[in-house]
């Protein structure tokens, strides 16, 4: 465990505190007659901890903010997700006690029991040094300068501004479809695309099928290309706004545009029946028909 405190920065006076913390209720439902506690407690107890540090650190960094504010940061800050990051960082996989079961299922590397052993090591910490020692650990691993930053960026819901930018264009249809997955059960990976009125304009992949549509979208909408000598796609601050923002760049208004008149298109207008788009595209040229599309695909 020498090496765990080293990259925490900190040395327990009781390591049992830090033993517990690390072993989950699998391991001590295999060893019941030794009488172990699971980390869950200290757990429950982290949660409390994490949430009053980072309460009271936005707090005095946000003077003016109001509680709706500071209560999304803070959810932001706090999630599994960024628990989780934490945890990879420190390594705390490697140090997981688990039964055999969850260890064959890949529970090692689980986001979700990673992030409760994150917090069940903050909890030892405050229980063995303090509400400092536990403060000061938890703003060194998790609320840098940049969290607020990062975090908001991978917490953006990409979903909801491709749907709003999309129905700002009448009849058309924004939807997602499961085109492909991979890996053991324990640690797929789903594959999704983003079809706009049933023609694929963007792909991503992620660990479980909310994360790959959002990882979609967000490619979907931050994605460049060229397309019949047109710019690529709109920056996502141009692509959320309800008109085109006094900052944006000459190019990029130029862009957003140009992407306005394509979804006004008739081969993306729902309103048409197959047999009329038909008729509309007989007069288009070969190249044109099938590079529309491809404005919003990914590269490659």
């Amino acid at each position: 465990m020498q090496a765990l405190e080293e990259k925490l920065q900190y040395h327990f006076k009781n390591p049992a505190l830090l033993e517990e913390a690390l072993r989950h209720s699998s391991y001590a439902n295999e060893h019941r007659g030794a009488n172990f506690f699971s980390n869950e407690r200290l757990e429950f107890l982290g949660d409390s901890v994490l949430g009053f540090v980072t309460a009271e650190y936005l707090f005095a960094k946000h003077p003016t903010a109001p509680e709706g504010e500071l209560t999304r940061i803070r959810a932001l800050l706090v999630c599994e997700d960024s628990l989780h990051e934490v945890a990879q960082r420190l390594e705390l996989g490697k140090y997981l006690k688990l039964g055999n079961g969850e260890e064959s299922c890949g529970g090692r590397t689980r986001p979700s029991i990673l992030a409760d052993a994150t917090e069940a090591v903050f909890a030892a910490v405050y229980l063995d040094g303090g509400i400092s020692a536990a403060s000061a650990l938890i703003h060194r691993v998790l609320l840098d300068t940049e969290r607020e930053e990062v975090a908001e960026e991978k917490r953006r819901d990409y979903k909801t501004i491709l749907q709003e930018f999309v129905q700002r264009t009448p009849n058309q249809t924004l939807s997602y479809r499961l085109f492909g997955e991979s890996g053991p059960d324990h640690d797929k990976t789903f594959y999704f695309e983003v079809l706009l009125n049933g023609g694929a304009v963007g792909k991503g992949a992620g660990r479980s099928k909310k994360e790959a549509e959002q990882m979609a979208a967000k490619n979907t909408v931050t994605s460049s290309g060229t397309h019949d000598g047109m710019a690529g796609t709109l920056s996502v601050a141009s692509w959320t706004a309800r008109k085109i923002p006094p900052r944006i760049r000459p190019a990029e208004a130029s862009k957003y545009r140009m992407f306005q008149s394509f979804l006004r298109q008739p081969r993306w207008r729902n309103s048409s029946t197959p047999a009329q788009m038909s008729a509309r595209n007989a007069g288009s040229s070969p190249k044109a028909a099938k590079n529309c599309p491809k404005l919003l695909s990914l590269p490659g």
